[in-house]
């Protein structure tokens, strides 16, 4: 069971242009803000505010009557928001957990305008929210388990959630930092980038003529096909594997065939072409996505030949040679990989990285290399000159 107390924060998202009101007047509901004719910007497209006036409570008549937090900010509708807007607009309030014990607060254990959600009392609903807190923590969501709807669950306050309880503002980077410091002058609240919440890298460096190293999850890169390490034996056990299995179970399923079919080897990767849409997958489907996303294709790149072996330098080179003379064949058009064979596999950044360089500089296509998450790297091994010129 989780602790009440690991509940630090609530969030609300909104136009940065709103959040000088905020810090003065506070969160207000919907139907406040139309009542009282308050100027602010919106973020929602008109059909998801519809959906949440239609909808009701056990003890209102409508979502517009309550200010909504969500105890996670990145989530299918900060996803969606951000595929719909750009993030230097966009900004997250954090909101005090005592906002929970303001009266008639209510708890929806999912996305409150979805037909399975339950409210419940606060009492009880804190109860609910610490049962399901490892999937309100979790890095993605899917439809099949309902992680989708629950990633969502909201605390529901009535018409006002007075400025007191505002203890941050979150921004995407720190350009959005200054422009919102613009707008509201002089503040005790502190303005702190975080660029996860925003689905956005926490750093992102170009290297030659079509390479980014980046740190951040892959799994939400904008490139058209997404690179997972996979042994030979049809076992996604740990790591990006892992994620990709219970994510995406189509690709685990495709990946299994692979390796009984032998279209994936030691230095030969296979190619799945996806046809379904990522981002109907992520974003909150309350209405139809205006601009969803083209497919994403999942490159299977054999690191290990048996999931408890390290990775070996030769087949990921090998590997690398051909994906360079493969790509265009396969109409891959951009990639992102992880640094192949850094993780679980063993192998040193400093020996991986100029190798991968050496195979995708210059190859034509955008490539984004996700750093590994396992360790610290030194600067010096990610610099231009170090990587290209062949490293060590």
């Amino acid at each position: 069971m989780v602790r009440k107390a690991e509940i630090k924060c609530l969030f609300y998202i909104t136009h940065v242009e709103n959040v000088p009101s905020i810090l003065k007047n506070g969160i207000l509901s919907h139907g406040l803000v139309e009542s009282q004719k308050v100027p602010f910007t919106p973020i929602y497209d008109a059909g998801i505010v519809s959906n949440r006036k239609n909808k009701a409570t056990p003890e209102r008549a409508s979502l517009w009557e309550y200010a909504n937090l969500y105890f996670q900010p990145r989530n299918p509708m900060m996803y969606r928001v951000v595929h719909e807007k750009t993030t230097k607009d966009l900004a997250v309030v954090g909101v005090k957990p005592s906002v929970l014990q303001l009266p008639h607060v209510m708890i929806a254990d999912g996305n409150a305008a979805n037909h399975p959600t339950r409210f419940f009392k606060a009492a009880d609903g804190i109860k609910v929210i610490e049962a399901q807190w490892p999937v309100i923590q979790a890095e993605y969501w899917n439809d099949l388990d309902g992680s989708k709807r629950k990633i969502m669950a909201e605390c529901l306050v009535p018409e006002q959630i007075p400025p007191e309880h505002i203890h941050t503002v979150f921004v995407a980077d720190h350009e959005a930092k200054k422009r919102l410091e613009g707008l509201i002058g002089s503040t005790t609240i502190p303005i702190v980038p975080e660029p996860n919440i925003f689905f956005k890298p926490s750093f992102a460096a170009r290297i030659g003529k079509n390479i980014s190293l980046i740190e951040g999850d892959m799994f939400f890169s904008g490139m058209q096909t997404l690179t997972v390490s996979v042994n030979l034996q049809g076992i996604m056990g740990k790591g990006l594997a892992s994620r990709a299995k219970y994510q995406f179970p189509d690709v685990y399923v495709y990946y299994q065939d692979a390796c009984r079919a032998k279209r994936v080897t030691a230095t030969k990767p296979a190619v799945y072409k996806r046809e379904a849409s990522l981002d109907e997958e992520l974003a909150d489907l309350t209405t139809p996505l205006k601009t969803p996303n083209a497919v994403k294709w999942f490159l299977l790149f054999a690191t290990k030949r048996k999931w408890r072996d390290d990775s070996r330098m030769d087949d990921i080179e090998g590997g690398l040679t051909w994906f360079r003379d493969h790509f265009q064949s396969e109409g891959v058009l951009s990639v992102a990989l992880p640094a192949l064979g850094c993780g679980l596999g063993g192998l040193d950044w400093a020996d991986v990285g100029p190798l991968m360089c050496k195979y995708l500089h210059g190859i034509g296509i955008d490539v984004a290399i996700y750093l590994p998450r396992e360790r610290a790297i030194d600067r010096k091994f990610l610099s231009e000159s170090y990587l290209l010129r062949g490293g060590k």
